[in-house]
């Protein structure tokens, strides 16, 4: 561990260093890319090692290796804003003695935060962070997950279909990326997969057509639903920094079994009783359970050798409760009022 420990230092050390001697916008890129690069980065690598360490090591090098990523990705945006302005000054239209622009700072969308914090998370749990495609097959998105053609389970989520293309839809679930993962890694494993979904849905204060999802997934041995929940607990408690309460509730879906809902202490009444929570103190957040065999055989997993469970978190919904905003229109209603209060 001391060992892991010394290297990220020196990643760290090494990276500092030869941002400050980029001379160019290249040669910085060229830096972000060795140590943060999503292939081949060093520091991404270690990221993608914190699942194979033992389970006691692995929060002081995830949060470790976060810090590092952090500090090194605000000193290649410091040393990007000093060659740009360096830049400036230095071209032929460029007069002194004008008076400067005033300058209008951008704000990172609630959601974009909210996303890089869960992100942050889960990696210091030893999850890996994996991707799905926004247009996908309907393979993965429904029979893979085992909702076969003509399941009443498809109505439920109007679907966006594609014209003249029958087996592709907008995707409207990150679960549809658990196959695709099975398909490339060999258990065990433990990843998210944060990205957007679309339904075809009546816009209102808690419905939109385009929301984003994490989807979570661990494939092991001898896995239990006390590992969902506390998994589960875990993150709510590190995300909203209190203690988490939290209850299951029986619930249902194709493609896992037992399947359950995770309802949340509304933390906007505390759990006495609110409009939000309509007045039971609890907010249903996430739809979880054990992934059904059926799904683990669509991977070319043995559902007798291994076992997992997954559950799939509203980010729109994570980030109303953060902010306390009661309308998920706001988020994508290009309202710069709304987007620099954050």
């Amino acid at each position: 561990m001391e060992d892991l420990i010394k290297k990220i230092k020196n990643i760290k050390s090494q990276a500092l260093k030869k941002i400050k001697k980029a001379k160019n916008q290249k040669e910085l890129e060229e830096v972000w890319r060795n140590v943060l690069g999503r292939k081949n980065g060093d520091l991404n690598n270690i990221l993608k090692s914190i699942k194979d360490l033992p389970k006691d090591k692995r929060p002081k090098i995830g949060a470790l290796a976060n810090k590092t990523k952090s500090e090194i990705e605000k000193e290649v945006q410091k040393q990007k804003n000093s060659l740009s302005q360096k830049s400036s000054q230095t071209s032929t239209n460029f007069d002194p003695t004008l008076p400067s622009k005033s300058l209008n700072y951008g704000h990172l969308n609630p959601l974009t935060k909210v996303k890089r914090k869960v992100e942050n998370i889960f990696s210091s749990m030893g999850y890996t962070i994996e991707q799905g495609p926004e247009l996908e097959k309907d393979y993965y998105n429904f029979e893979a997950l085992n909702i076969p053609k003509g399941h009443p389970a498809r109505d439920s989520q109007d679907t966006f279909f594609i014209k003249d293309h029958p087996n592709l839809v907008m995707r409207t679930q990150t679960s549809a990326a658990q196959v695709r993962i099975m398909e490339k890694q060999n258990p065990p494993f433990r990843c998210i997969v944060p990205g957007r979904c679309f339904r075809h849905e009546a816009r209102d204060a808690s419905h939109e057509h385009t929301f984003f999802q994490v989807e979570g997934m661990v494939i092991d041995k001898n896995i239990s639903v006390a590992n969902l929940i506390y998994t589960l607990k875990s993150f709510l408690s590190i995300f909203f920094k209190k203690e988490a309460k939290v209850r299951l509730r029986p619930g249902f879906f194709p493609f896992t079994e037992p399947s359950f809902e995770l309802d949340f202490n509304c933390p906007f009444c505390q759990g006495k009783g609110c409009s939000v929570c309509q007045q039971t103190g609890w907010i249903e957040l996430i739809p979880c359970g054990m992934v059904h065999p059926n799904v683990l055989k669509s991977g070319n997993i043995n559902s007798k050798k291994w076992n997992g469970f997954a559950f799939g978190l509203g980010m729109d919904r994570l980030a109303m409760l953060q902010y306390k905003i009661h309308d998920i229109r706001l988020f994508r209603k290009g309202d710069l009022r709304f987007v620099k209060q954050f």
